[in-house]
């Protein structure tokens, strides 16, 4: 959409930039001017306007805080899945198969309430028991697409790096990593823009986002239809602004000449 505004004759990186900064500060903009804009509408969204602005907020730095996790465990899990130890492979192949298998709110709920029971002492708030149900979550599906990406890079490629003297940390960081990024880089950002909309099921374990304010409200007005439409439609910008920045990285990183 943003990336469609810029000069025809900018380079990719320019409109890449540009279209970066102009869906952050829109972002930005939405969550600052968001409770001054839901104030004039009527009850029972007026009166909330501010509840529903620091919900928006909290559904955002979870997903932030939960992508940078997932992120990280995905891609440990990728590289542990193509290791040459079986037990290596095995253990991230079990981890992915028991993410995968099971639902996202169970797993929430197993965090949350079953974890200190295993792990005594172990007592997380509950943001942070939505942070590592989420970021565990997502991470699995990262996972396999992160070895999709490497498997796909041509064997030829880390012959040839290692025909020229490269040492194996050297083929894997400029030559095998680079290429599987840039061919994982659309489900991953699929993944995290799934990730904003499955953060609505931090609302089970008490964490106030915007699913569980617009629940609370509609609770005590007895008002869904207003509630929840508001909900849908800030779920609607978020999601809109998350995948202007995410388009932004992906044409950033596509193969040259591809996209115009």
């Amino acid at each position: 959409m943003l990336l469609a505004l810029w000069p025809q004759g900018w380079s990719r990186q320019q409109r890449s930039n540009a279209t970066l900064v102009a869906a952050l500060v829109l972002m930005v903009l939405a969550l600052s001017l968001l409770g001054q804009l839901l104030s004039f509408f009527p009850d029972p969204i007026g009166p909330n306007a501010q509840a529903f602005s620091e919900g928006a907020r909290t559904t955002l730095w979870l997903t932030l805080v939960s992508g940078a996790v997932g992120l990280v465990l995905g891609t440990a899990a990728a590289l542990a899945r193509t290791a040459r130890w079986t037990a290596v492979r095995w253990m991230a192949g079990v981890y992915i198969w028991a993410i995968r298998g099971t639902p996202l709110l169970v797993q929430i709920l197993f965090v949350y309430f079953a974890l200190p029971v295993l792990v005594p002492g172990l007592n997380l708030p509950d943001f942070a028991a939505a942070v590592v149900a989420l970021g565990l979550n997502v991470g699995a599906y990262n996972a396999e697409a992160l070895r999709a990406g490497l498997l796909a890079v041509p064997r030829g490629q880390t012959e040839a790096a290692k025909a020229l003297g490269l040492g194996r940390m050297h083929v894997f960081l400029d030559v095998v990593f680079p290429q599987a990024f840039k061919i994982s880089l659309p489900p991953l950002v699929s993944n995290f823009v799934a990730l904003l909309k499955d953060s609505s099921l931090a609302y089970a374990i008490g964490v106030v986002e915007l699913t569980n304010v617009g629940n609370r409200i509609q609770s005590a007005t007895f008002q869904p239809i207003a509630t929840l439409t508001t909900v849908a439609i800030t779920y609607l910008l978020l999601t809109t602004l998350v995948t202007q920045v995410s388009n932004a990285v992906e044409y950033r990183f596509d193969v040259e000449g591809r996209n115009r």
